[in-house]
């Protein structure tokens, strides 16, 4: 079917009930409604994620507020991203967000454009952060691993009677650097 409407209602206990947003999901004529009872910040929402990967192009994902969809502005702001990647609009009853009209279509740009700003700034400061550590010494990454070990692993994957997992018991040395 083309342009469904998806509801999604969610609250943060068992205790807490969705009646309240159900109806205002209802009253907006959607199709399907995806409820859950579990607290936003998880990061498997069961419920949602089939809500995710029914959508398509030219869907509409109608919410009570924002807080329903994701607790931290990064969860939201990576769910817009997807929305806008699969050309699916938003509706956020609470805040009068609506991503098929221009008003809604600009805070979603002027959204996401935060988003980048902040995801660049967090890569700069990261950036500053090992320069000033390289400039007093420290490096990052691992420590080394002696080669002596690291011969160890080999003679023992040699030897074809032990599993990657035992070698890396044995020596310490991770799969992928025997690789």
């Amino acid at each position: 079917m083309k342009n469904y409407k998806f509801g999604y209602a969610r609250v943060s206990t068992e205790e807490q009930v969705l009646d309240r947003q159900i109806d205002m999901l209802s009253e907006y004529g959607v199709n399907q409604i995806y409820s859950e009872k579990m607290t936003g910040t998880k990061r498997n929402r069961p419920e949602l994620e089939k809500m995710l990967d029914r959508l398509s192009e030219g869907d509409t994902v109608v919410i009570e507020s924002l807080s329903r969809l994701g607790r931290s502005t990064k969860d939201l702001i990576e769910l817009m991203e997807l929305f806008n990647k699969k050309k699916v609009n938003l509706v956020s009853l609470k805040e009068n967000i609506d991503t098929t009209t221009a008003t809604g279509k600009l805070l979603f740009t002027l959204i996401s454009a935060i988003s980048q700003f902040e995801r660049d700034c967090i890569a700069d400061r990261t950036r500053e952060g090992l320069s000033a550590a390289r400039a007093r010494g420290r490096k990052g990454g691992r420590p080394p691993i002696s080669s002596e070990l690291i011969d160890k692993a080999k003679r023992l994957y040699d030897t074809k009677e032990y599993t990657m997992s035992e070698i890396e018991e044995l020596t310490g040395v991770k799969r992928a650097t025997l690789y």
